[in-house]
């Protein structure tokens, strides 16, 4: 079965918390895992109703924020207060460029980036746990900033 690893580290996670272990919330598991690029809830749960699922607009929600407790996804923020979130699950650390007008989010690695965060919890006496790096900007060309809005563009370095 596809995602299998994942199915497992989410059973035992809910299983260890106490949680209830349901068809829905792997439904809600399955779908995330099939999205591409970053997502709300909303988007989410649209995008099963249109698939005919019948989970509730509450499941997919709760379920969310239990993949994000057991690192199956992250949380994001890029500025506009929206809730976002992305897949973890075997996925490269990366950071983020987001244009403050059109909302279009950039996925990028840069070799600096990897050692810096552990280098700078060093030196203020910090054990390292993880990071999140966002870079807000302007998209260079006017005229595109507007037609690439809704599209998430992915660069390495």
């Amino acid at each position: 079965m596809k995602n299998q690893q994942a199915r497992d580290i989410f059973r035992n996670y809910l299983k260890n918390g106490k949680n209830r272990i349901t068809p829905e919330r792997f439904e809600v598991l399955e779908s995330a895992l099939e999205y591409e690029g970053h997502f709300g809830a909303d988007d989410l749960y649209i995008l099963m109703k249109n698939k005919k699922s019948r989970v509730s607009r509450a499941t997919v929600y709760n379920t969310l924020e239990l993949l994000s407790q057991c690192d199956l996804l992250s949380k994001r923020n890029f500025g506009d207060n929206l809730t976002r979130y992305e897949i973890n699950y075997k996925k490269q650390t990366h950071d983020h460029l987001i244009c403050v007008d059109c909302g279009r989010i950039v996925e990028f690695t840069e070799t600096i980036m990897k050692k810096l965060p552990e280098e700078i919890c060093d030196s203020l006496g910090f054990n390292f746990e993880s990071y999140s790096f966002n870079i807000f900007g302007r998209c260079k060309e006017p005229r595109t900033c507007k037609a690439g809005s809704s599209k998430e563009n992915k660069i390495n370095k």
